[in-house]
């Protein structure tokens, strides 16, 4: 009841804010310059400004592109921004009277009647606000947007407002009719990179403007009201719903007969985006999309990643969209040079090691694209900043590209235990050699042949991924408290119901990102320090002036000594447990390996002194594969990568930790810990070979409610559990006939094999879980 009290509450304020901002524009309009009383001087600038843009605007003004450029860290040309998405310019005679009529019907009914302002839309949409709580409709003209797109930047403040208005009016004397909806047309925003209904009709349809008919006409018209939202690419049910809309008003107006609209609506829209500008890549697509984030971060705008109510995480998201599109088209237009940090050899290299691990799986969904999939992050330790990026396998396809490393968000499984449950134990006077006790836990995961192994190190507990040990140190530190640490490094898509013990073994509502994963790990490489991660290092105009520096400044997450603690006994992950034989040949190593309930994620995160790199392995639509575990596929990619972005670098150990008193009871002396594999010795190259594998818990029951297909609100016993069957068992029928360098299957304590009881519902997880490059 609270929660609807101040849901309400806050909505009301927005409206509020909504009716006063248009209530200002009438005070604006017309007589508002001798209204204004102590503004009048600030107005009567801007009014000059206004004059003086106008005044020595020429149609060129209307034409001006500039082309971005993308570089690598070598300096060599990622992209050019433009080349692609570029604007086709169409004299107003090369125009379709279909695409003035659907544009005026839709955005400026009055467009011939009006000078540029029109009053009366402004009280219309005044007593749309008023009557329906919502704005449903603009009051700015044609002309006015014309003057915003090309002279002005989006902010709300009423002295951009005001000269807005002065603009279109100015707009109006000089030019004509025809004119302004030429340059009208010819400058607005389509989306992916399109300036122009020219550039649109190439870059969706790779056709003409001249040659669409009506159907495909109002469906590029939908577009520009919002590019993110009715972006054909990723929303095509939102651009077909108000292409409806358009040629319903088209039809209501006297443009178009019923049975032509009957005919448009009946039309199934197919996109065909020419193959040159398809190319964009996995390295492409995250630069644009950090470059965007870096201008909204120069323009001031503040992110968020949690938020109190749903009203504030819908106005945060409207706010995103807006800027996010906004600094897009500055992007596309502005003719930027921006410098990233990704190295093209290690690009391909990581690249190469997920299409090869994976080559054996030959089926593709009906779209084309590759049923199992796999993405990965490599992250510079010492910068900070992304090396390369894998969204998944290379193919050629006609078609958008989800970029699943950022994009993606999945269940992480056990790989989620050093970020939210052992570091911050650590943090609370728990060491490495700490005893703690495999037994049953009431409402818990229990083991499915009843048995435990009594006092163990927790050392051992996460070399060997035992779920109860990590749930009751989980429960004794609050998921309030271990939940902390994520949101501190802005995982984004953390849900109320996550604040339960299940997230103790990785059942989140929502899921993680390998980009997430990658970036808490390396903050745990890099002593606790937390960096945002991002490959935008520098950003400058056409001109060489400095428009954007990446400060990437770190943050403490993690005390120091407990971070060296971690990485320690990750090192024991690559030599005694479930990533045993996956260590690198000439260089110390940590990480920790994850697979989900039904074995439908598997995930390495790990780490050098060097590099962080994640990865994932699994099905868009999750379902289980049987030999899918964390240190099988995803394990293969990660060793093989690894081996080869080391190759020629001096070897480096880890340093040590500070000993400290242990806190648990019967524990072992700080001198015990220090004789330990790796706490605080140097790991010679033949310490990760094959060790032999100790021996490890039988395979662990998830609790009641905990089933990998369980719903989210299910969530308070557990989900989406990680890493596998016994290691002797067969391979898989499923799995390929490869060589998955020559590892045991992972521990049996790491995966839910079966449930304690079954719930009911589908796990939130189970559906792809993904965002467009505009969201947040």
């Amino acid at each position: 009841m609270a929660a609807k009290k101040k849901k309400k509450k806050y909505r009301g304020f927005w409206i509020f804010v909504k009716v006063q901002f248009v209530l200002s524009l009438l005070v604006l309009g017309g007589l508002g310059y001798y209204v204004l009383g102590g503004y009048a001087s600030e107005v009567s600038s801007i009014r000059k400004e206004a004059d003086s843009l106008v005044r020595n605007s020429t149609e060129e003004t209307f034409r001006r592109y500039r082309t971005s450029v993308v570089y690598a860290a070598d300096g060599s040309v990622i992209s050019r921004l433009n080349d692609q998405g570029a604007s086709y310019y169409l004299k107003r005679d090369e125009i379709p009277q279909p695409v003035i009529d659907a544009v005026v019907c839709m955005e400026d009914q009055r467009f011939y009647q009006h000078r540029g302002v029109d009053f009366r839309a402004l009280v219309r949409a005044a007593k749309s606000l008023l009557e329906n709580r919502k704005i449903t409709q603009g009051g700015s003209t044609i002309t006015m947007q014309l003057a915003r797109n090309v002279f002005l930047t989006q902010e709300k403040t009423w002295q951009r407002k005001v000269e807005e208005i002065f603009i279109a009016q100015n707009l109006e004397k000089k030019y004509t009719k025809d004119q302004i909806l030429e340059f009208y047309l010819n400058n607005i925003y389509y989306g992916n990179g399109y300036y122009g209904i020219g550039a649109a009709g190439r870059g969706y349809f790779d056709s003409e403007v001249g040659d669409l008919d009506l159907s495909q006409i109002a469906f590029l018209c939908a577009i520009p009201n919002n590019p993110t939202v009715y972006d054909p690419v990723t929303h095509m049910d939102h651009a077909i719903e108000r292409r409806d809309r358009i040629l319903g008003k088209m039809r209501d107006d006297g443009k178009i007969t019923q049975m032509a609209y009957a005919a448009a609506v009946a039309e199934n829209i197919t996109l065909k985006r020419p193959e040159a500008m398809e190319k964009n890549n996995y390295v492409e697509t995250y630069a644009y999309y950090c470059a965007t984030r870096a201008l909204m971060e120069q323009a001031g705008f503040v992110f968020q990643y949690q938020f109190a109510t749903e009203g504030e995480r819908e106005a945060y998201e409207q706010a995103y969209s807006e800027s996010y599109s906004e600094c897009q088209k500055q992007l596309y237009t502005e003719g930027y040079q921006i410098y990233t940090s990704f190295d093209l050899q290690l690009q391909e290299e990581l690249q190469a090691a997920v299409d090869d691990t994976l080559s054996a799986f030959t089926e593709k969904n009906d779209e084309g694209v590759y049923d199992l999939q796999g993405a990965a992050v490599c992250i510079d330790n010492d910068s900070g900043y992304v090396r390369a990026m894998v969204g998944g396998r290379e193919q050629d396809f006609d078609g958008y590209t989800l970029n699943r490393a950022y994009q993606s968000y999945r269940q992480p499984g056990s790989a989620i235990k050093p970020l939210t449950v052992y570091t911050p134990s650590f943090e609370r006077n728990y060491t490495p050699e700490s005893i703690v006790v495999d037994e049953p836990v009431e409402d818990g995961p229990k083991n499915a042949n009843g048995t435990y192994l009594g006092n163990v190190t927790v050392r051992t507990a996460v070399e060997k991924s035992i779920n109860t040990i990590a749930w009751k140190l989980y429960e004794e530190l609050t998921p309030q408290a271990g939940l902390s640490y994520l949101e501190n490094m802005h995982f984004s898509r953390l849900d109320a119901a996550d604040y339960v013990p299940a997230t103790a073994l990785g059942g989140f509502t929502n899921g993680v990102s390998p980009l997430e994963m990658a970036a808490g790990y390396a903050a745990l490489a890099n002593d606790g320090m937390y960096r945002e991660p991002t490959c935008i290092m520098r950003i400058t105009d056409d001109t060489g002036a400095e428009v954007y520096l990446a400060a990437q400044e770190g943050q403490e997450v993690y005390r120091q000594n407990a971070a060296r603690m971690m990485t320690d006994v990750l090192k024991g992950v690559f030599i005694n447990g479930t990533g045993r034989g996956l260590g690198l040949s000439d260089m110390p190593c940590a990480g920790k390996t994850g697979t989900t309930n039904d074995h439908k994620d598997g995930w390495l995160a790990g780490y050098t002194r060097y590099y962080t790199t994640s990865v994932w392995v699994g099905y868009d639509m999750p379902k289980e594969m049987d030999s899918l575990m964390g240190n099988t596929y995803p394990g293969k990619i990660w060793q093989t990568f690894m081996e080869q972005a080391h190759e020629g670098l001096e070897w480096l150990d880890f340093l040590p930790y500070t000993q400290i008193p242990d806190a648990s009871s019967g524990g072992t002396d700080a001198e015990d810990a220090a004789t330990d594999e790796g706490s605080a010795q140097e790991e010679t190259p033949a310490e990760n070979g094959d060790t032999p594998q100790e021996n490890v818990p039988d395979t662990m029951d998830t609790p009641q409610g905990s089933t990998a297909d369980a719903p989210a609100s299910s969530q308070e016993n557990g989900q989406g559990i990680s890493d596998t069957p016994d290691a002797t068992q067969e391979q898989p029928s499923d799995a390929p006939q490869q060589n998955t360098t020559g590892t045991s299957q992972e521990n049996a304590s790491d995966v839910s094999q079966e449930n304690a009881a079954q719930s009911s519902g589908e796990n939130a997880s189970d559906t792809p879980q993904e965002t467009a490059p505009g969201a947040p």
